[in-house]
C-alpha cells in the first residue's frame, strides 16, 4: 500500500510563468483523484505526464478562483478527448451552476456524465467511500465556505504466510481468498486451524489530509489527528500574522503548530504568497516547530509507503 502525491500547483492568487495556483494529483489505492483545480491545471497535467483519462474524481475545496478557475478548461478538455466514462466533482454548493453555466453559454456540452455532489455541511462528513478508500471533509475557516479533505486507505486483506500454508496440503489455491478474508480453515480430520497461524496482519492504512485555505483552526485537529501526510496552507511568514488574520490564511508557523499537535508524521507546506522571493524561508519557520516539514513545488512527487 503507498499514497503518491503529485504537486501541479502550490502558490497563491494569480499564476505567473514559474508559478502555478494550487491542484495536486493523488493516488491511493488504484483510484487517482484530483484536488483543486486553479488556472492551468491541465497543462500542468500534460507537463508531468499524467493521463486525464485517470482522472474520475476532483475534489474542489471552494470557489476562490485559484482553486477552481481551471475546472471548466478541463472539463471541456475531456469532451475534446471523447470522454465517455462519468466525472465526479465534490465542491461548495453552487459549483454546478459555476460549470453547468458556463457549458451552457459556450455551447460546450458534454459527451459524458457529470455528476456533482454539492457541499455545505460545516461538520466533517463521509462523501466518497467504496471498498478500499474513505474520504471525508475537513471543515476550514476562510472568508467563503471551505473545506479540505481527507483521504483515508481502509484496511487491507491479510496476507498469506505461504510457509506456513504449504505445511498442509489440503490448503489449495481456491482456499486463499478465505484466508485473506480472514477465515479459519478446517482440516478433514476436523481439526480448525486459526487464521493468524496461516495469515499475517495487513499493512497499516495510510490517510493524507489536505488542508486548503484556512485561518489556523485547531478545530480540525481530531480529524486529521495521526495522519501520515498533512497538507497545510501557509500563505504568509510570520512577519505577515496581521494580514493572515485579516485574510484568513495561515502562517508557515502556524501550520506547523497544527501538524505538531495533531501529531502527524509529516507535513507538507504550500500556497505561498508571491510578496516572497524564497520559499526557503517558509521551511525554517516551520521547522522550528516541526521538524519533518517539506515543501510543495510543482511537479515534485511525495510518496509514503
Amino acid at each position: 500500500m503507498s499514497i503518491k502525491l503529485c504537486i501541479l500547483g502550490c502558490h497563491s492568487a494569480t499564476p505567473r510563468i514559474s508559478s502555478h495556483p494550487t491542484s495536486q494529483y493523488l493516488e491511493i489505492k488504484n483510484h487517482a483523484f484530483l484536488i483543486d483545480c486553479g488556472e492551468g491545471t491541465q497543462v500542468q497535467l500534460r507537463k508531468y505526464k499524467i493521463k486525464f483519462s485517470n482522472i474520475k474524481h476532483i475534489f474542489i475545496s471552494h470557489l476562490h478562483g485559484d482553486h477552481v478557475f481551471g475546472l471548466i478548461g478541463l472539463i471541456s478538455t475531456f469532451r475534446l478527448l471523447n470522454r465517455a466514462t462519468e466525472i465526479n466533482v465534490y465542491g461548495p454548493k453552487g459549483i454546478k451552476k459555476f460549470i453547468v453555466t458556463q457549458l451552457q453559454l459556450s455551447e460546450s456540452y458534454t459527451g459524458y456524465p457529470i455528476r456533482f455532489h454539492e457541499l455545505q455541511s460545516k461538520e466533517s462528513e463521509l462523501v466518497f467511500e467504496d471498498k478500499t478508500v474513505a474520504v471525508f471533509t475537513i471543515p476550514l475557516k476562510h472568508r467563503i465556505y471551505t473545506n479540505g479533505f481527507l483521504f483515508c486507505e481502509k484496511l487491507g486483506e491479510r496476507k498469506l504466510n505461504i510457509p506456513e500454508i504449504q505445511k498442509y496440503p489440503e490448503i489449495e489455491v481456491c482456499d486463499y481468498q478465505k484466508l485473506k478474508n480472514g477465515k479459519d480453515f478446517k482440516l478433514r480430520t476436523g481439526e480448525k486451524l486459526p487464521n493468524k497461524l496461516l495469515t499475517t496482519n495487513p499493512n497499516r492504512p495510510l490517510s493524507y489530509a489536505f488542508c486548503s485555505d484556512t485561518a489556523y483552526n485547531e478545530a480540525i485537529i481530531p480529524i486529521i489527528e495521526n495522519c501520515d501526510l498533512l497538507y497545510h496552507e501557509s500563505t504568509f511568514l510570520n512577519d505577515k500574522i496581521d494580514l493572515a488574520k485579516i485574510t484568513k490564511h495561515s502562517t508557515a508557523e502556524q501550520a506547523a503548530i497544527i501538524a505538531k499537535k495533531g501529531k502527524v508524521k509529516q507535513l507538507i507546506l504550500g500556497h505561498y504568497s508571491s510578496r516572497y522571493k524564497s520559499i526557503l524561508d517558509f521551511k525554517a519557520e516551520a521547522q522550528s516547530v516541526f521538524p519533518n516539514t517539506i515543501l510543495s513545488e510543482e511537479g515534485k512527487i511525495i510518496e509514503i509507503k
